[in-house]
């Protein structure tokens, strides 16, 4: 172990069918280093990490792994030299407990070749001590946090004596204690020597853990750079090829047009949730929810597009009173919902983009027969998405394949189809990098200069405030205050959204 680079991958290009996804990139990783990838989605991030981990057999380039030419042909090769990666979507079995989980495939045996669980207990505990972890290995991994699930699958890389540690958007599920829980594990990792790749869209992170940092765009290395030569806005340019100052498209002064959606004294069925709530939305409109957590920002878009109960107040749509709040009534109507979660709530991921972009729209393609015209559906789904530039290799893609910000264009495409006035958009750029969320800023203000009404909740407060025409803050389930452009700040914001606060 000479070598200066506990990982090099050198000339490494990936072809697809008609797409070549990785262009001669070069990666140099050290031991004992935090080295961030960084990269819009579809830069080639994951390619490159695949081919590192065994999955996907590069076109052309090497891999070194402490100087020494490796060749994976799975990743199993990859885990016994010492190559692990943490996928974002958790990989493990719920029902089973955590020693079950830890040592899956690979259980300690006996010399009569049964399973030697004492050892497999007593081995766990030491493999849970090295990130902190302080439970049974009895206990079922269904039964802990997200965060410690997500510990024990850096117990179990670790467990493989692993050199080299790739984790990929490891805090996307995960709450600021969490994620400080998570740094200190990967800054003791570090200080022990190994190295750890770490993927993320999230910028604060990526200055307050990595070392260096690599960007990628359009499959090409564009560079690596220690984090001291970095600002945020050198990051996002070098990532998206644009200057930062171009992040928010100009929404345009506030419209003075018809109000779209009057909702009047709207109170929850649930104790501590949102009360006596009154606001306006005119055409053309893009009014934003700001608000800390617990707001209620959530539970009142949802209750407004009928999802959860109200207990009373009355909502209007272009003049008409609802009288049920109902989905269905609220498609009718004119209303559309993209949820806040789009992976728990909003994604059919194992359809075709297709299905996802129809599911709501399907009763307008019912022929005489009242049979689907499927012919029809194909059609419209087809412009739908091509309008908002979906990036897929056929429309029959299923959507889980897709990167996160296309899977979003694939849900505004949905409720395009249902010919809405007023689209409610929970955390529209959640989980998609800074390109992808240019994307959807550009058709949100397309949309509004269309004349459709937008309700955005968000939680980035640069997002609330470059994006909306006025913003009205919840604070614990009350509005507290409605800002026009000329006062909205990040001070007059968070005032409003700490006011009933103790």
């Amino acid at each position: 172990m000479d070598s200066e680079y506990a990982i090099e991958m050198l000339g490494i290009t990936k072809q697809f069918p008609g797409v070549l996804a990785l262009n001669n990139v070069d990666l140099r990783v050290k031991p004992g280093s935090v080295h961030a990838l960084m990269g819009e989605n579809g830069a080639g991030k994951s390619t490159l990490m695949k081919c590192l981990f065994g999955i996907y057999k590069e076109n052309a380039g090497k891999i070194l792994l402490f100087g020494k030419e490796c060749h994976f042909t799975g990743s199993g090769d990859a885990l016994r030299a010492g190559v692990s990666m943490i996928q974002q979507e958790l990989a493990n079995c719920p029902e089973r407990t955590v020693a079950q989980n830890l040592w899956m495939g690979r259980e300690p045996m006996t010399k009569l070749h049964f399973i030697d669980h004492k050892k497999m207990h007593d081995d766990t505990i030491k493999v849970l001590k090295n990130v902190d972890l302080d439970i049974s290995p009895e206990t079922r991994m269904g039964s802990i946090s997200i965060s410690k699930q997500q510990s024990c699958e850096i117990a179990r890389a670790v467990s493989y004596n692993a050199k080299v540690v790739v984790m990929d958007e490891p805090t996307s599920s995960l709450t600021e204690d969490e994620v400080n829980h998570l740094f200190k594990i990967i800054r003791q990792l570090r200080d022990s020597g190994i190295a750890v790749i770490y993927i993320s869209h999230k910028m604060d992170e990526i200055f307050q853990i990595a070392d260096t940092v690599s960007v990628m765009r359009d499959g090409e290395m564009i560079g690596t750079y220690p984090i001291t030569d970095l600002t945020k806005d050198k990051l996002i340019s070098l990532m998206v090829g644009r200057d930062s100052k171009e992040r928010f498209p100009d929404i345009g002064p506030m419209p003075k047009t018809n109000v779209t959606l009057k909702v009047s004294h709207l109170t929850s069925s649930v104790d501590r949730s949102f009360t006596d709530i009154c606001f306006e939305l005119h055409k053309g409109e893009i009014l934003g929810i700001g608000g800390l957590v617990g707001a209620q920002r959530t539970e009142l878009v949802e209750s407004i597009f009928g999802i959860r109960p109200v207990k009373d107040g009355e909502v209007f749509v272009n003049g008409k009173k609802i009288g049920k709040l109902e989905p269905s009534v609220l498609i009718k109507n004119g209303v559309g919902l993209i949820t806040e979660d789009r992976r728990r709530t909003g994604l059919f991921p194992m359809m075709s983009i297709t299905n996802n972009t129809s599911v709501p729209s399907l009763g307008q393609y019912l022929n005489k027969m009242h049979l689907l015209d499927h012919r029809k559906i194909g059609t419209d789904t087809v412009k739908y998405n091509k309008d908002l530039n979906t990036k897929t290799p056929t429309m029959e893609t299923l959507i889980q394949n897709l990167s996160g910000g296309n899977q979003q264009k694939v849900i505004i495409a949905r409720w395009l189809m249902t010919l809405p006035d007023i689209l409610i958009m929970d955390e529209p750029t959640r989980g998609i990098d800074v390109g992808a969320k240019h994307e959807i800023y550009m058709i949100m203000n397309a949309l509004a200069k269309q004349g459709k009404s937008i309700i955005m909740v968000s939680s980035e407060m640069p997002e609330l405030i470059g994006m909306s025409h006025r913003i009205m803050v919840l604070c614990e389930g009350r509005e507290t205050g409605i800002l026009n452009r000329d006062q909205m700040t990040q001070e007059n914001v968070l005032t409003l959204a700490a006011s009933f606060m103790k």
